[in-house]
C-alpha cells in the first residue's frame, strides 16, 4: 500500500483540534470532503482512527499511534524536501493587533540588516507554521489545548497582558468625545486613566469571535467562551472581519444599546475617531500573548527576535498589571498557561 501523505496532514490536522469543522477551515476544504479523506485513509489502513459522534471527535489507540507516527512521518518529509533556508527571520500578526507590530517595529530599528518576512495568521494557525517550520517565532495565545497537543519540539514564554475593555456604541457618544491617536501602549494608562467603569451585564455584550460551530472557532474563541461561563452570560458573536476598518464599520452601523468587547489596542483606534470606552466594572479579563519558538532552532537571528521582543515587554511594561487603571480583580481562563507564568495583580 502506498501512503498519501496527503490524507496523512489531514488526519494529524483532525486529531489536533479533535473537531472536523475547525480542521477543515485550517486545511482550507469543505467539512464532508475532510471527513471523506479521512474515510479514504481509514479504508485504506483496514482500521479505525476516529471514533465520531454528533458532538465529539476521539482517537482510537490505533489512531493515537498512527497520530505519532504521522508525525515523525510528516517531520521527515519536510526535512528531505525543504529547500535553503531563507536568510533573515520570520513571524506573524493576528490581524491589526499591536503587540507583534511594536516587535516588528523594534527589531527592524534594532536590526535593520536582518531581513524579517511578516504574515497574518490566527493563534493557531501560527503554531501549526511554527511547528512544520514555516514560521521562526510566534506572538500568540497559548492554550492548554495546544500543549497537550504538542507537548515536546516547541517552548513560549509570556509576552503581554493585554487588556479587554469596552467600546461604547456610537449612539452614546458626544461628538466631542475622542483624543489623539498614538501608537505606543505605554502611554496607555495617562490617555485611558480617566475612562469610566462600566458593568458587563447592564448592557447587550457583542464581541468580534467565530462562535464554537463556525468552523473557524479560534483560540480568541475559546477565551471568549470562558468568560461568558464565568460572567454567566451569552454574547453576541459578530465573527472575526479582522482589519479595524470593517469592525468599526459593523459598530457604526450596528444597534445603539450596546457594547462591544475589545482589545485595548483596538479600543485606542474607536477612542481617535471619536467613540468611547470603559473599563469593565465586575472583572478585568487580560488577554495573554506569548512568544513561541522551536527548541532546536539556534539560528542568531531568532535568538535577537526573542531577545527584542522581550526587550520591548520590560519596556513597556506589558506584565506589569498594576499599572492599568482598571481597578476590578484581574481574570484569566482557569487553565489557562499565563496563570501558570505570571499571577497577575490584583488576581
Amino acid at each position: 500500500m502506498e501512503l498519501d501523505l496527503r490524507l496523512v496532514r489531514y488526519f494529524v490536522a483532525v486529531a489536533d483540534e479533535l473537531h472536523f469543522g475547525r480542521a477543515a477551515a485550517q486545511l482550507y476544504l469543505s467539512q464532508p470532503a475532510l471527513s471523506r479523506q479521512i474515510r479514504k485513509l481509514e479504508d485504506q489502513l483496514g482500521e479505525t482512527l476516529l471514533v465520531r459522534d454528533s458532538r465529539h471527535v476521539t482517537l482510537t489507540a490505533r489512531g493515537q499511534q498512527f497520530l505519532e507516527d504521522s508525525r515523525r512521518l510528516l517531520a521527515l518529509a519536510e526535512s528531505m524536501t525543504q529547500r535553503t533556508a531563507q536568510p533573515g527571520v520570520s513571524t506573524a500578526h493576528v490581524f491589526e493587533l499591536s503587540t507583534s507590530r511594536i516587535v516588528a517595529d523594534a527589531f527592524t530599528r534594532a536590526e535593520p540588516d536582518i531581513p524579517l518576512r511578516e504574515h497574518a495568521m490566527d493563534s493557531i494557525t501560527q503554531l501549526n507554521a511554527l511547528l512544520h517550520g514555516r514560521l521562526d517565532v510566534a506572538i500568540l495565545r497559548v492554550t492548554p489545548r495546544m500543549l497537550l497537543a504538542h507537548p515536546a519540539g516547541w517552548r513560549h514564554r509570556l509576552l503581554r497582558l493585554e487588556p479587554l475593555v469596552l467600546i461604547e456604541s456610537p449612539g452614546h457618544v458626544p461628538d466631542s468625545v475622542g483624543t489623539a491617536p498614538t501608537d505606543d501602549p505605554a502611554t496607555s494608562d495617562a490617555r485611558h486613566g480617566d475612562a469610566p467603569a462600566a458593568s458587563l451585564h447592564e448592557r447587550p455584550l457583542h464581541v468580534f469571535a467565530d462562535p464554537p460551530d463556525s468552523g473557524t472557532y479560534s483560540a480568541h474563541g475559546q477565551y471568549v467562551t470562558a468568560l461568558e461561563h464565568r460572567l454567566g452570560l451569552q454574547m453576541q458573536w459578530l465573527g472575526t472581519p479582522g482589519a479595524f476598518s470593517l469592525c468599526v464599520g459593523h459598530v457604526q452601523r450596528g444597534p445603539v444599546d450596546v457594547r462591544y468587547l475589545e482589545f485595548l489596542s483596538y479600543a485606542e483606534k474607536y477612542v481617535a475617531v471619536g467613540m468611547r470606552m470603559s473599563w469593565p466594572l465586575e472583572i478585568q479579563p487580560y488577554y495573554p500573548w506569548s512568544l513561541a519558538w522551536r527548541t532546536d532552532d539556534t539560528a542568531p537571528a531568532t535568538t535577537r527576535l526573542i531577545e527584542v521582543a522581550l526587550g520591548v515587554a520590560d519596556e513597556h511594561a506589558w506584565l506589569d498589571t498594576s499599572r492599568d487603571p482598571a481597578r476590578a480583580p484581574a481574570w484569566m481562563p482557569d487553565d489557562d498557561p499565563a496563570w501558570r507564568e505570571h499571577a497577575p495583580g490584583g488576581g
